[in-house]
């Protein structure tokens, strides 16, 4: 055990932690490095250059005679996959804390590393990209020496690119991260941090050892779920698994066990012996709560099984994701799916098309909120279709978040008005570093969920960097608005807003819808309503064939006479008739922007 170090690498988004990585390996010889990232194996990891799921490896390092099993958990920057980063560093030691010497300390940066700190584990800060020219590594250092209180010459100045400093870092892996704690003679406790779906051996599950022993053939019981397996194969995670007979206290390894549902292996769950159990889990389990919830549609109707059969398997790699069916009146048969950010919603969308085929149209994403009715009875609705009558409901409440925003000095102005215009409360603001500063707001996360990132990427002119987490729900006054197309009401367009934006959001629907819905032979009134209240109307006009066009002269009531008859008829054809929107006026809606 002694010779044994688990670690993980944190930093913001792009600070090089994959890269990183990379070199780590190289050193090691654990395996030949080309140009990519060799952790970020999915097409859409190397294409976007981000890491989405997290990735382990073991390598081996000789140090003044001895060689050491270090076992690196790489973990995914962004804040969706805040949880998994979580159960990631509940399996370590030590971590890395990887900071940009062009860019300095972010927002991630922070968050990530209180985390850290959390789970008591050793930090060892490294300056990542000091060999570019843009470096400021004297001025990062002091950022980071005053977020860690550190010494100086703790710091680590690496390049991922060229491999400086490598070898320091492996050195202070060996030297400052402890070796991992745990009785080899206790009943069996390990952690699960990751699962990965192998189309031929079912679900492999991620572990750390934290007390205990396992075998290969053992009777293993998942503690949070009640389900139990036996180990066929056990092992420890190279570039591809690799076997062992036996895996012992502080070992980081995998399990399988013929698993063929993504939901029976829960991030965070712990395995025990079915003879010899221990006595309680791991802390820190949390189901993984889906944030936000949008309709996923197919284009073509006929393509709704295959829709189903592309999100099963999707949910195999990808437990977070949730699907129900559902229907609308105007795009037919669709699933309401559950997504853990916007990040996420988006990967899932790109995965369908490229690894399915599959071309769907998104609703509008939206949140879930609490709805209480007068009785005291409490409903959780992720479709305003799902709300109840409005005489029913005593209050509703939405999900909050605290916001964390770096920027520069300069650009406080125009965020703080962003913020406020989202109904933001700002909690404290703080100085970094220099002209760098921290901005806490409390935000409804409904608000933040549709264009937010992209606006505040815009008026900071890219420099300012977001994080976010959930603090709870709060009462809200909340309206649901419809649409409505000569007094039917549209399903797919109806959206839950709050009541001091509903006018306008109405009235801008409205005038969207008038631009784009094709003219019929009569009338069609586009109304935005809240409940029996219209608040917004706008009328597409007829389109009339000139009737009186051969009448030439002659009397005034011969003219009246026509347009009379034209009026009865058109009267008769609004009865019966009824409005088709047409595919891009559904695509041109939902991406209705904030701005007029």
């Amino acid at each position: 055990m002694k010779h044994i170090r688990n670690f993980c690498i944190i930093a913001h988004i792009d600070h090089g932690k994959s890269t990183l990585a990379d070199r780590l390996l190289e050193r090691t010889r654990t395996v030949d490095v080309n140009e990519n990232q060799v952790l970020d194996d999915m097409d859409l990891e190397r294409e976007r250059g981000i890491t989405i799921k997290s990735h382990a490896i073991q390598m081996e390092y000789e140090h003044e005679g001895e060689v050491y099993r270090l076992n690196l958990i790489d973990t995914p920057g962004h804040v969706d996959f805040a949880y998994e980063v979580s159960r990631s560093i509940a399996a370590c030691e030590g971590c890395l804390l990887v900071v940009d010497a062009t860019q300095g300390v972010q927002a991630q940066t922070i968050s990530n590393l209180y985390m850290a700190i959390e789970h008591d584990l050793e930090i060892i800060p490294v300056l990542n990209k000091c060999d570019v020219a843009s470096a400021m590594p004297e001025e990062v250092e002091d950022e980071v020496i005053e977020l860690l209180g550190c010494k100086r010459e703790e710091i680590i100045r690496a390049s991922g690119k060229t491999g400086l400093g490598v070898d320091e870092i492996l050195e202070a892996i060996v030297n400052r991260i402890p070796a991992p704690k745990g009785d080899e003679k206790a009943p069996l406790q390990a952690l699960i941090f990751d699962s990965v779906f192998n189309p031929f051996r079912g679900i492999i599950a991620y572990f750390k050892i934290e007390n205990g022993s396992i075998r290969q053939g053992d009777e293993v019981e998942f503690i949070n779920t009640k389900r139990r397996y036996t180990a066929d194969e056990i092992g420890v995670l190279k570039m591809s698994l690799s076997p062992r007979k036996e895996l012992k206290c502080g070992d980081v390894g995998y399990i399988v066990s013929g698993i063929k549902t993504a939901t029976e292996v829960k991030v965070g769950d712990t395995i025990t012996h079915v003879a010899n159990p221990c006595e309680k889990a791991i802390e820190g389990f949390e189901e993984v709560k889906p944030m936000v919830f949008a309709g996923v549609y197919p284009i073509e109707t006929e393509d709704f099984e295959n829709l189903r059969a592309s999100l099963e398997k999707l949910q195999l790699n990808d437990a977070s994701l949730t699907f129900t069916p559902e229907s609308s009146v105007a795009l037919g048969f669709g699933f309401r799916c559950g997504f853990l950010g916007l990040l996420h919603m988006e990967i899932i969308q790109e995965r369908l098309d490229r690894e399915f085929n599959m071309n769907v149209i998104t609703t509008v994403p939206n949140v879930s909120y609490h709805v209480f009715d007068k009785h005291g009875n409490m409903k959780e609705v992720h479709n305003p279709a799902g709300m109840p009558d409005t005489t029913e409901i005593e209050h509703i409440e939405e999900p909050y978040i605290r916001a964390s925003i770096i920027t520069l000095s300069d650009y406080i102005g125009p965020i703080m008005t962003l913020c406020l215009g989202k109904r933001g409360e700002l909690a404290k603001q703080e100085y970094v570093s220099g002209n760098r500063v921290e901005l806490y707001y409390d935000m409804p996360l409904a608000e933040i969920v549709i264009d937010f990132y992209d606006k505040l990427k815009s008026i900071s002119k890219g420099y300012a960097s977001f994080d976010y987490h959930q603090t709870g729900f709060r009462p809200s006054k909340l309206v649901k608005l419809d649409i409505l197309l000569n007094g039917e009401p549209v399903d797919a367009l109806s959206t839950l807003t709050h009541v001091d934006n509903a006018v306008t959001f109405g009235r801008r629907m409205c005038e969207k819808l008038k631009d784009l819905l094709p003219r019929q032979q009569f009338d069609i009134a586009i109304q935005a309503a809240i409940g029996a209240k219209i608040i917004a109307r706008e009328t597409v006009k007829q389109v009339r064939k000139d009737v009186t066009a051969k009448c030439y002269g002659g009397d005034i009531s011969r003219k009246r006479k026509l347009l009379e008859k034209q009026k009865e008829g058109k009267k008769r054809m609004r009865q019966i008739g009824n409005v088709e929107i047409p595919q891009k006026a559904f695509m041109s809606v939902l991406k209705l922007d904030e701005e007029n």
